[in-house]
C-alpha cells in the first residue's frame, strides 16, 4: 500500500522567508544532511517519529488561529540538545527558527506546515538504551504577527481599501511580499486609529470591519479574502464522502445539531460612528437572544456597519444539522482518492459529506473545510477536517454592499 512520504527541514537562519537556496543531498528524503555553513538548512526526515499539525478557523471566534505544530524526532546522538557542544546544530538550536512539513506522494509534493520554532523539549531515558525524543514545537506567522507591537501603520490613507491596508500593515512590520496572497478588498477603510496594538489585532480589524478572512497559508504566507470570496455560496465541484461506497470512504464524522452558531442579535460599531443594530424576532423567540458584537471598526459609513450587521444575523439566525469533522485514515487500503484529499483540501474547498443512519435514513451535508489537522506516526496517518457553512451566504441587504447578485435575498 502506497502512503505519503514525511518530510521535515529545519532552517536556522534568521528572517521569516522559507525560501531554499539548496540543500546538500536535496530530493533524497529519508537522509538526515546538513547543508553548508552558509544555508544551515537541515533535513531530520529519517528521524521524525510523530507530526502533529492543527490549522484552522475557531467557529465561536469566527477567525482564523494561530497554527501550531508538534515534531517529534529520535535524537540518540544529542543532536537537539544545546548544551552538545559536540553537536552537528550546536550554536543554532534558538527559539524562532523556520520548520517545515510536506508530504510528496505520487510524485507530487504537498505543503503541510510552515512556521516557527518556538521550543525544543528533550525526554530523559529511565535505562541505557532507552529512545531518546526531542518534540519541536513550533507556531505559523500569525504568532510572529501578535509578538509586533505597532502604534502607526507605515503609508495608511482615508478611503483604501482593506486589501492595501493589510498589505501596508505588513510592509510596517517588513513582512516578504513573496509571502503574500492579499485580494484587493471591497470595502474603503478610515485612518488607521494610530493606537498601541499588534500587527496581528490591526489585520483583524480590517478582516472584521471588510467581513474577510485572514489567516497563514500551509506554505507561510499570509492570505486576505475580501467579502466577495467569503460572502459566495459553496461552488465549485465538491469533493464526495460518503460511507455507502459511491464516495471517498472516512474513518470518522461528527453530525451535531446545536446552537454554538446561532446569532440573532447584532451590534456593529465603527470608529467614530453610531452603534448599528440587527435582530430577528423569530429566532430570538425560538432560541432566545444569542448576541454578536463588534466595536471600533474601520469601515468608513455607518450604512455599512448596518449591512454588517444586518448580515450577520441573516446568515446565522437559523441553526441546522452539520457535520463538524470528518476524519480520514490514510493507511486505509486502495485509498488513492482519500490521501489525495488529504493532501490537496484547503480552506474553503467545498466538500459533500454523507453518513447512512439506523433506519434507512441519511445525514447529507455540503460544507466547506475551515480546518485541517494532521496526526503522523510510522504506523498511522489520520487527517482531520472541520467543517462549516460559508462565512456568509450571499445575502444581499441594504445597499447590497454584503450581497451578490444571484444568490440567496433576505428582505428587511
Amino acid at each position: 500500500m502506497a502512503i505519503p512520504l514525511i518530510n521535515a527541514t529545519i532552517n536556522f537562519s534568521t528572517g521569516p522567508s522559507f525560501a531554499q537556496a539548496f540543500i546538500i543531498g536535496s530530493g533524497v528524503f529519508g537522509t538526515n544532511v546538513l547543508a553548508d555553513s552558509t544555508a544551515v538548512i537541515v533535513d531530520v526526515s529519517n528521524q521524525v517519529d510523530r507530526v502533529e499539525t492543527t490549522r484552522g478557523r475557531n467557529a465561536q471566534a469566527d477567525q482564523f488561529q494561530t497554527g501550531q505544530l508538534s515534531l517529534r524526532i529520535v535524537d540518540q546522538n544529542g543532536d537537539f540538545n544545546p548544551q552538545n557542544t559536540a553537536g552537528p546544530y550546536y550554536g543554532l538550536l534558538n527559539p524562532m527558527r523556520k520548520v517545515q512539513i510536506t508530504a510528496t506522494y505520487s510524485g507530487v509534493t504537498y505543503p503541510i506546515f510552515s512556521g516557527f520554532i518556538t521550543g525544543y523539549s528533550t525526554t530523559t531515558p529511565k535505562f541505557t538504551g532507552d529512545i531518546v525524543y526531542t518534540t519541536i514545537t513550533a507556531v505559523d506567522a500569525f504568532r510572529l504577527a501578535q509578538n509586533a507591537q505597532i502604534s502607526t501603520v507605515t503609508g495608511q490613507a482615508a478611503g483604501e481599501l482593506s486589501g492595501t491596508r493589510i498589505n501596508k500593515i505588513l510592509d510596517t512590520i517588513s513582512w516578504p511580499n513573496s509571502m503574500r496572497d492579499i485580494d484587493a478588498g471591497q470595502t474603503t477603510m478610515q485612518l488607521d486609529p494610530g493606537s498601541p496594538r499588534t500587527a496581528l489585532q490591526a489585520m483583524q480589524t480590517v478582516e472584521l470591519s471588510e467581513y474577510g478572512s485572514l489567516y497563514v497559508n500551509a506554505s507561510g504566507s499570509f492570505v486576505f479574502q475580501d467579502r466577495l470570496f467569503t460572502t459566495t455560496s459553496v461552488s465549485g465541484t465538491p469533493v464526495v464522502f460518503n460511507d455507502n461506497g459511491t464516495g471517498i470512504k472516512y474513518f470518522n464524522a461528527l453530525w451535531l445539531l446545536n446552537d454554538v452558531l446561532i446569532y440573532n442579535s447584532a451590534q456593529i460599531t465603527r470608529t467614530g460612528g453610531t452603534t448599528q443594530s440587527a435582530s430577528n424576532q423569530a429566532s430570538i423567540d425560538k432560541y432566545f437572544i444569542h448576541s454578536y458584537n463588534q466595536q471600533n471598526l474601520l469601515m468608513q459609513t455607518d450604512t455599512v456597519a448596518l449591512d454588517y450587521a444586518r448580515a450577520y444575523v441573516a446568515s446565522r439566525a437559523e441553526t441546522t444539522t452539520r457535520c463538524d469533522a470528518i476524519t480520514l485514515d490514510l493507511y486505509t487500503d486502495n485509498y488513492d482518492a482519500g490521501i489525495t484529499a488529504a493532501l490537496n483540501l484547503e480552506f474553503f474547498d467545498p466538500v459533500t459529506i454523507t453518513t447512512t443512519q439506523p433506519g434507512s435514513s441519511t445525514l447529507t451535508k455540503t460544507l466547506q473545510v475551515f480546518g485541517v489537522a494532521h496526526s503522523i506516526t510510522p504506523n498511522s496517518w489520520k487527517t482531520q477536517f472541520t467543517t462549516l457553512e460559508p462565512i456568509i451566504d450571499g445575502f444581499i441587504i441594504g445597499s447590497s454592499l454584503y450581497g451578490i447578485l444571484g444568490t440567496s435575498v433576505l428582505s428587511y
